[in-house]
């Protein structure tokens, strides 16, 4: 761990943020000031920022063990905050521990003991069962969309690791939704808010595609052809719809990305990096990708089944329109649906097919992914995999798009049409000590 702290000012210009917004502003000084904190703001704010920059802090660098615990919902949330954390280059350690992946893993990663352990409430109940860790330095704790962690059952888990967490004094609760009850168990006596909700942040358009049921794939089609080649979220109810659509997609020429909560880990984590680095401009989607993954700014989503609740329908909404920026969320409905009253008071407009075509063109893919079979655990850095790919490779800057590390792998976009030609140059070399394989992914 790095003795030497890094300023506030070091970590922005790091993340490339040149200043922070007011509700990150006012969380840097309410939170190292107060010991219950609840933070809310809409998704897309910045809250992992918000309570990452204060706690970071307040660190103590000679401390050898875990000091704080960050309880998420969800795997792609615990890895999300795990790379926040690394990118902020504070030299603090953190890990991140969730279901899925192999118990071994998470034994070699603690070993060397994190500052900040983030995870989710199955996989931190059962490591504080084996006792794999001692809890009394953990004087931070976390509940990051916390109303989602109670929504899809992990109750029980909670109440065991806040009882557990007797040395915590400061206690912060998330979440992009007002109408949250805080459980009794967290313990909060007299909770200081933070609450941006009802700021505007965004110029959100809301739009209704209209069909029959009949043609309700074809309308999808004619629709993505009209709004254009932007990136945007299809959101369905539902695993089996997503297949369905999926296969239409498929027979019209249309790529994408599937996102659910039946796919392997492996499949989700790719499905996101492809999206986030423009190998895919579309993600098909069930309401796991409504909050707490890491995806850029998006210009649209698309409501292909209409959400059960109103809370779902903002929190898919919180995916576009972000931070004063605009967009689109577009409804299909059927010719003479009645709208849910949360959608009909919003007053949306019809959104015309008039000159769509009937089967939209394949949405250009400028980029492709490339796999590399070596990661952090082999010492290799974003600048390694760069030098390879524009000396080796005999690619121009511009050509090399995102890079993301893992533990024992590696992710690049590069622009598909060099793909061919690069391939042959940089499959099986040597990156640091490690011959690497690269390949399309």
């Amino acid at each position: 761990m790095n003795s030497e702290k890094k300023s506030q000012a070091e970590i922005l210009q790091k993340l490339g943020i040149q200043k922070l917004n007011p509700m990150q502003e006012e969380a840097k000084n309410i939170i190292p000031a107060n010991t219950e904190i609840v933070l809310l703001s809409p998704t897309g704010t910045g809250k992992t920022l918000a309570f990452l920059l204060p706690i970071i802090e307040q660190l103590d660098p000679a401390c050898k063990e875990i000091q704080v615990l960050i309880v998420v919902p969800s795997r792609e949330l615990a890895i999300q905050i795990e790379q926040v954390i690394r990118e902020m280059g504070t030299g603090y350690k953190a890990n991140a521990v969730y279901g899925g992946r192999a118990g071994s893993q998470d034994k070699i990663e603690l070993k060397h003991r994190p500052a900040i352990l983030v995870g989710t409430p199955g996989r931190l109940a059962d490591l504080f069962r084996k006792e794999a860790f001692s809890l009394a330095s953990i004087q931070t704790l976390v509940l990051d969309e916390f109303d989602k962690s109670l929504e899809i059952g992990f109750e029980q888990e909670m109440m065991e690791i806040t009882n557990a967490l007797t040395a915590a004094k400061k206690r912060i609760l998330t979440s992009a939704t007002q109408a949250v009850q805080i459980p009794s168990f967290v313990g909060l006596a007299k909770p200081v808010y933070i609450n941006y909700l009802h700021e505007k942040t965004s110029q959100l358009k809301i739009k209704t595609i209209v069909s029959t049921p009949k043609d309700r794939m074809q309308t999808l089609v004619k629709a993505l052809s009209k709004i254009g080649n932007e990136p945007g979220i299809i959101f369905c109810n539902y695993k089996d719809t997503i297949q369905d659509v999926s296969d239409f997609l498929e027979e019209n020429g249309i790529s994408h990305s599937c996102f659910f909560g039946g796919m392997e880990q492996v499949d989700r984590e790719r499905a996101l990096i492809k999206f986030r680095n423009g190998s895919s401009q579309l993600l098909l989607a069930t309401d796991l990708a409504a909050r707490g993954i890491d995806i850029p700014e998006l210009k649209f989503i698309l409501h292909f089944q209409l959400p059960l609740k109103k809370e779902e329908f903002t929190h898919r909404n919180g995916r576009t329109a972000r931070m004063n920026k605009n967009g689109t969320a577009y409804v299909m409905v059927w010719d003479n649906q009645p709208l849910p009253d949360f959608i009909a008071e919003l007053k949306p407009e019809v959104f015309s097919l008039e000159n769509a075509k009937p089967a939209a063109a394949e949405k250009a893919v400028n980029w492709q992914t490339l796999y590399i079979s070596g990661g952090r655990k082999d010492k290799i850095s974003k600048g390694d995999i760069a030098g390879l790919f524009i000396k080796q490779g005999k690619l121009a800057t511009e050509d090399l798009g995102t890079i993301e590390i893992k533990h024992d792998c590696a992710f690049v976009a590069v622009d598909a049409s060099k793909v061919n030609k690069l391939l042959p140059l940089v499959n099986n070399t040597k990156l640091k000590t490690k011959k690497v394989r690269v390949s399309v992914m």
